[in-house]
Protein backbone atom coordinates (compact mmCIF):
# COMPACT_ATOMS: atom_id res chain seq x y z
CA UNK A 1 0.00 0.00 0.00
CA UNK A 2 1.56 3.43 -0.82
CA UNK A 3 0.60 6.30 0.76
CA UNK A 4 0.54 9.59 0.50
CA UNK A 5 -1.51 12.43 2.57
CA UNK A 6 -4.33 9.84 3.47
CA UNK A 7 -4.30 10.45 7.02
CA UNK A 8 -7.96 10.46 7.93
CA UNK A 9 -8.58 7.14 5.97
CA UNK A 10 -5.80 4.97 7.18
CA UNK A 11 -7.50 3.52 10.52
CA UNK A 12 -10.42 2.45 8.01
CA UNK A 13 -8.16 1.12 4.77
CA UNK A 14 -5.17 -0.44 7.70
CA UNK A 15 -7.96 -2.04 9.68
CA UNK A 16 -9.87 -3.34 6.58
CA UNK A 17 -6.48 -5.42 5.95
CA UNK A 18 -5.16 -6.70 9.16
CA UNK A 19 -8.85 -7.61 9.70
CA UNK A 20 -8.68 -10.03 6.86
CA UNK A 21 -10.05 -13.54 7.28
CA UNK A 22 -6.81 -14.89 5.39
CA UNK A 23 -3.69 -14.10 7.78
CA UNK A 24 -0.76 -15.07 6.34
CA UNK A 25 0.30 -12.28 4.37
CA UNK A 26 2.98 -9.41 5.57
CA UNK A 27 1.69 -5.76 5.09
CA UNK A 28 3.97 -3.93 3.11
CA UNK A 29 3.54 -0.21 3.49
CA UNK A 30 5.39 2.77 1.83
CA UNK A 31 5.18 6.12 2.96
CA UNK A 32 5.64 8.42 -0.18
CA UNK A 33 6.45 11.27 1.66
CA UNK A 34 3.68 12.22 3.34
CA UNK A 35 3.15 15.87 4.51
CA UNK A 36 0.05 15.33 6.99
CA UNK A 37 0.07 12.92 10.03
CA UNK A 38 0.58 9.95 7.60
CA UNK A 39 3.50 8.72 9.19
CA UNK A 40 2.38 9.19 12.38
CA UNK A 41 -0.70 7.05 12.11
CA UNK A 42 1.71 4.25 9.96
CA UNK A 43 4.23 3.89 12.68
CA UNK A 44 1.68 3.13 15.42
CA UNK A 45 -0.11 0.54 13.42
CA UNK A 46 3.06 -1.00 13.09
CA UNK A 47 3.54 -0.77 16.46
CA UNK A 48 0.97 -2.86 17.02
CA UNK A 49 0.91 -5.27 14.28
CA UNK A 50 4.44 -7.31 13.60
CA UNK A 51 2.64 -8.11 9.71
CA UNK A 52 3.26 -4.56 8.66
CA UNK A 53 6.38 -3.70 6.86
CA UNK A 54 6.62 0.74 7.37
CA UNK A 55 8.94 2.09 4.35
CA UNK A 56 9.60 5.68 3.88
CA UNK A 57 10.43 7.50 0.88
CA UNK A 58 12.44 10.66 1.21
CA UNK A 59 11.28 11.66 -1.47
CA UNK A 60 7.58 11.75 -3.29
CA UNK A 61 7.69 9.22 -6.32
CA UNK A 62 4.08 10.07 -7.41
CA UNK A 63 1.50 7.27 -8.33
CA UNK A 64 3.57 5.10 -10.58
CA UNK A 65 6.94 5.45 -8.77
CA UNK A 66 5.33 4.33 -4.92
CA UNK A 67 3.29 1.98 -6.72
CA UNK A 68 7.01 0.16 -8.54
CA UNK A 69 8.58 0.95 -4.58
CA UNK A 70 5.93 -1.13 -2.17
CA UNK A 71 6.32 -3.92 -4.45
CA UNK A 72 9.93 -3.66 -4.65
CA UNK A 73 10.00 -4.05 -0.89
CA UNK A 74 7.18 -6.89 -1.08
CA UNK A 75 9.16 -10.78 -0.04
CA UNK A 76 6.05 -12.33 -1.42
CA UNK A 77 5.32 -14.37 -5.23
CA UNK A 78 1.68 -13.00 -5.25
CA UNK A 79 1.66 -9.43 -4.42
CA UNK A 80 -2.43 -7.65 -3.58
CA UNK A 81 -2.93 -3.96 -4.18
CA UNK A 82 -4.28 -1.82 -1.36
CA UNK A 83 -5.20 2.04 -1.58
CA UNK A 84 -4.77 4.18 1.04
CA UNK A 85 -8.07 5.66 1.52
CA UNK A 86 -10.50 2.67 0.25
CA UNK A 87 -11.57 -0.12 2.37
CA UNK A 88 -10.83 -4.07 1.97
CA UNK A 89 -14.20 -6.23 2.66
CA UNK A 90 -13.16 -9.38 5.44
CA UNK A 91 -12.71 -12.15 2.55
CA UNK A 92 -11.65 -10.58 -0.33
CA UNK A 93 -7.40 -11.82 -0.08
CA UNK A 94 -8.85 -15.08 0.70
CA UNK A 95 -11.66 -15.21 -2.36
CA UNK A 96 -8.67 -13.62 -4.66
CA UNK A 97 -6.17 -16.06 -3.53
CA UNK A 98 -8.66 -19.12 -4.40
CA UNK A 99 -8.25 -17.92 -7.88
CA UNK A 100 -4.32 -17.41 -7.78
CA UNK A 101 -3.45 -20.69 -5.85
CA UNK A 102 -6.34 -22.88 -8.41
CA UNK A 103 -6.08 -21.31 -11.75
CA UNK A 104 -2.37 -20.90 -12.78
CA UNK A 105 -3.19 -19.34 -15.84
CA UNK A 106 -4.95 -16.28 -13.71
CA UNK A 107 -1.74 -13.85 -13.69
CA UNK A 108 -4.31 -10.74 -11.93
CA UNK A 109 -7.71 -10.77 -10.30
CA UNK A 110 -9.84 -7.96 -9.00
CA UNK A 111 -13.53 -7.21 -7.41
CA UNK A 112 -16.09 -5.48 -8.08
CA UNK A 113 -16.47 -2.67 -5.75
CA UNK A 114 -18.95 -0.09 -3.98
CA UNK A 115 -18.55 3.59 -3.56
CA UNK A 116 -18.45 4.97 -0.35
CA UNK A 117 -17.85 8.70 0.52
CA UNK A 118 -15.41 10.49 2.99
CA UNK A 119 -17.68 9.12 5.96
CA UNK A 120 -18.09 5.31 5.07
CA UNK A 121 -21.70 5.66 3.22
CA UNK A 122 -22.44 3.77 0.28
CA UNK A 123 -23.23 6.73 -2.25
CA UNK A 124 -22.94 3.80 -5.53
CA UNK A 125 -23.85 0.41 -5.86
CA UNK A 126 -22.21 -2.53 -7.20
CA UNK A 127 -22.24 -2.85 -10.95
CA UNK A 128 -22.00 -6.26 -12.26
CA UNK A 129 -22.79 -4.20 -15.90
CA UNK A 130 -19.26 -3.91 -16.59
CA UNK A 131 -18.57 -7.36 -16.95
CA UNK A 132 -20.45 -8.43 -19.69
CA UNK A 133 -19.24 -5.61 -22.23
CA UNK A 134 -16.02 -5.50 -23.56
CA UNK A 135 -14.00 -2.07 -22.62
CA UNK A 136 -10.54 -0.69 -23.00
CA UNK A 137 -10.97 0.27 -19.18
CA UNK A 138 -10.37 -1.88 -16.58
CA UNK A 139 -13.66 -3.01 -14.56
CA UNK A 140 -12.34 -3.27 -11.06
CA UNK A 141 -10.81 -0.77 -8.80
CA UNK A 142 -6.96 -0.63 -9.15
CA UNK A 143 -6.30 -0.73 -5.21
CA UNK A 144 -8.39 -4.50 -5.35
CA UNK A 145 -6.42 -6.13 -7.49
CA UNK A 146 -3.85 -9.10 -6.85
CA UNK A 147 -1.05 -10.26 -9.10
CA UNK A 148 1.29 -12.87 -9.66
CA UNK A 149 5.18 -10.63 -9.22
CA UNK A 150 6.75 -12.61 -11.53
CA UNK A 151 4.47 -11.35 -14.09
CA UNK A 152 4.88 -7.44 -13.08
CA UNK A 153 8.69 -7.81 -12.92
CA UNK A 154 8.41 -9.37 -16.63
CA UNK A 155 6.60 -6.38 -17.91
CA UNK A 156 8.53 -3.88 -16.13
CA UNK A 157 5.99 -3.26 -13.55
CA UNK A 158 4.20 0.57 -14.00
CA UNK A 159 5.38 2.75 -16.99
CA UNK A 160 6.66 5.44 -14.21
CA UNK A 161 6.41 7.74 -17.94
CA UNK A 162 3.07 7.71 -17.49
CA UNK A 163 1.05 10.49 -16.06
CA UNK A 164 -2.45 8.72 -15.70
CA UNK A 165 -3.88 5.43 -16.54
CA UNK A 166 -0.81 3.42 -15.06
CA UNK A 167 -3.11 0.60 -13.96
CA UNK A 168 -4.70 0.47 -17.08
CA UNK A 169 -1.31 0.08 -18.69
CA UNK A 170 -0.31 -2.29 -16.14
CA UNK A 171 -3.31 -4.54 -16.85
CA UNK A 172 -3.75 -4.27 -20.20
CA UNK A 173 0.32 -5.42 -20.59
CA UNK A 174 -0.66 -8.39 -17.83
CA UNK A 175 -3.39 -9.62 -19.91
CA UNK A 176 -0.73 -10.35 -22.95
CA UNK A 177 0.53 -13.05 -20.53
CA UNK A 178 -2.44 -14.61 -18.79
CA UNK A 179 -5.68 -14.00 -17.57
CA UNK A 180 -7.00 -10.94 -16.02
CA UNK A 181 -9.99 -11.66 -13.81
CA UNK A 182 -12.95 -10.08 -11.77
CA UNK A 183 -15.09 -11.57 -9.22
CA UNK A 184 -18.40 -10.03 -9.55
CA UNK A 185 -19.02 -9.67 -5.65
CA UNK A 186 -18.17 -6.75 -3.69
CA UNK A 187 -15.20 -7.11 -1.84
CA UNK A 188 -14.02 -3.68 -2.00
CA UNK A 189 -15.13 -0.59 -1.32
CA UNK A 190 -13.93 2.55 -3.46
CA UNK A 191 -13.67 5.98 -1.76
CA UNK A 192 -14.88 9.21 -3.12
CA UNK A 193 -13.51 12.45 -2.01
CA UNK A 194 -12.16 15.54 -3.06
CA UNK A 195 -8.34 14.99 -1.66
CA UNK A 196 -8.52 11.72 -4.14
CA UNK A 197 -5.23 11.06 -6.65
CA UNK A 198 -7.79 10.35 -9.08
CA UNK A 199 -9.25 13.32 -8.83
CA UNK A 200 -5.97 15.71 -9.33
CA UNK A 201 -5.31 13.53 -12.36
CA UNK A 202 -8.46 14.18 -13.67
CA UNK A 203 -7.70 18.14 -13.03
CA UNK A 204 -4.30 17.68 -14.29
CA UNK A 205 -5.51 16.15 -17.55
CA UNK A 206 -8.01 18.55 -18.51
CA UNK A 207 -5.59 21.03 -18.18
CA UNK A 208 -3.27 19.91 -20.36
CA UNK A 209 -5.84 18.04 -23.12
CA UNK A 210 -8.31 18.82 -25.91
CA UNK A 211 -11.59 17.48 -25.90
CA UNK A 212 -11.06 15.89 -28.86
CA UNK A 213 -8.38 13.39 -27.36
CA UNK A 214 -10.34 10.58 -26.25
CA UNK A 215 -8.20 10.75 -22.94
CA UNK A 216 -9.85 14.49 -22.61
CA UNK A 217 -13.14 12.92 -22.92
CA UNK A 218 -12.07 10.12 -20.16
CA UNK A 219 -10.67 12.59 -17.87
CA UNK A 220 -13.95 14.94 -17.58
CA UNK A 221 -15.90 12.12 -16.73
CA UNK A 222 -13.41 10.34 -14.24
CA UNK A 223 -13.32 14.24 -13.03
CA UNK A 224 -17.15 14.39 -12.57
CA UNK A 225 -18.13 10.96 -11.28
CA UNK A 226 -15.34 11.67 -8.71
CA UNK A 227 -16.57 15.23 -7.56
CA UNK A 228 -20.82 14.02 -7.98
CA UNK A 229 -20.00 11.07 -5.80
CA UNK A 230 -18.02 12.57 -3.25
CA UNK A 231 -20.79 14.87 -3.06
CA UNK A 232 -19.02 18.13 -4.51
CA UNK A 233 -20.07 20.45 -6.78
CA UNK A 234 -18.97 18.94 -10.63
CA UNK A 235 -17.91 22.14 -12.01
CA UNK A 236 -17.26 20.54 -15.13
CA UNK A 237 -19.49 22.88 -17.79
CA UNK A 238 -17.32 26.29 -17.67
CA UNK A 239 -14.22 24.65 -18.62
CA UNK A 240 -16.02 22.20 -21.25
CA UNK A 241 -17.50 25.18 -22.60
CA UNK A 242 -14.26 26.79 -23.04
CA UNK A 243 -12.82 23.80 -24.75
CA UNK A 244 -12.21 25.31 -27.98
CA UNK A 245 -12.10 21.86 -29.79
CA UNK A 246 -15.25 20.48 -28.24
CA UNK A 247 -16.74 17.91 -30.66
CA UNK A 248 -20.70 17.12 -31.70
CA UNK A 249 -19.64 13.01 -31.20
CA UNK A 250 -22.53 11.57 -29.48
CA UNK A 251 -19.51 10.80 -26.18
CA UNK A 252 -18.79 14.14 -25.93
CA UNK A 253 -22.47 15.23 -26.19
CA UNK A 254 -23.56 12.97 -23.21
CA UNK A 255 -20.80 14.54 -21.24
CA UNK A 256 -21.46 18.06 -22.03
CA UNK A 257 -25.46 17.21 -20.74
CA UNK A 258 -24.52 15.27 -17.74
CA UNK A 259 -22.81 18.40 -16.66
CA UNK A 260 -25.43 20.36 -17.26
CA UNK A 261 -27.16 17.84 -15.20
CA UNK A 262 -24.91 18.43 -12.63
CA UNK A 263 -24.67 21.75 -12.68
CA UNK A 264 -27.78 22.19 -12.67
CA UNK A 265 -29.38 19.70 -9.86
CA UNK A 266 -26.68 16.86 -8.37
CA UNK A 267 -28.90 15.11 -6.10
CA UNK A 268 -31.53 14.42 -8.96
CA UNK A 269 -27.89 13.31 -11.53
CA UNK A 270 -27.37 11.41 -8.35
CA UNK A 271 -30.87 9.57 -7.92
CA UNK A 272 -30.99 9.09 -11.91
CA UNK A 273 -27.14 7.30 -11.67
CA UNK A 274 -27.78 5.32 -8.91
CA UNK A 275 -31.07 3.86 -10.38
CA UNK A 276 -29.67 3.07 -13.81
CA UNK A 277 -27.01 1.33 -12.23
CA UNK A 278 -28.89 -0.84 -10.17
CA UNK A 279 -31.43 -1.92 -13.17
CA UNK A 280 -28.31 -2.42 -15.18
CA UNK A 281 -26.92 -4.34 -12.69
CA UNK A 282 -29.63 -6.59 -11.64
CA UNK A 283 -29.70 -7.25 -15.79
CA UNK A 284 -26.65 -8.35 -15.84
CA UNK A 285 -27.18 -10.89 -13.36
CA UNK A 286 -29.20 -13.22 -15.56
CA UNK A 287 -25.53 -14.24 -17.01
CA UNK A 288 -23.37 -12.75 -14.58
CA UNK A 289 -23.14 -15.25 -11.56
CA UNK A 290 -21.68 -14.35 -8.12
CA UNK A 291 -18.26 -16.74 -7.16
CA UNK A 292 -17.02 -16.68 -10.07
CA UNK A 293 -14.46 -14.79 -11.99
CA UNK A 294 -15.21 -12.90 -15.71
CA UNK A 295 -12.46 -12.52 -17.84
CA UNK A 296 -11.76 -8.93 -19.24
CA UNK A 297 -11.42 -8.44 -22.75
CA UNK A 298 -10.32 -5.12 -24.01
CA UNK A 299 -11.00 -6.16 -27.49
Amino acid sequence: MPVYNAWPFLDDSIGSIVAQNFSDFEFVILDDASTDNSNTRLREWAARDERIRLHKSDRQLGLSGSSNAVVAHARAPIVARMDADDVAHPDRLQRQWEIIRDQPEVVAVGTLCNGIDARGREVRPRDRWRLVRRSGYIPFPHGSAMFRREVFERIGGYDETATSGEDQGLFARMAAHGRVVTLPDVLYSYRYHANNATLFNGLRAVDENHLNNGDSLAAYYMLGAMRLWAGEPTMLLEPMLRQKSFGLDPKSLLILLSALWGHVSPVTLKFFLRGSIRVRDLLASITVKDGKPYEWRSE
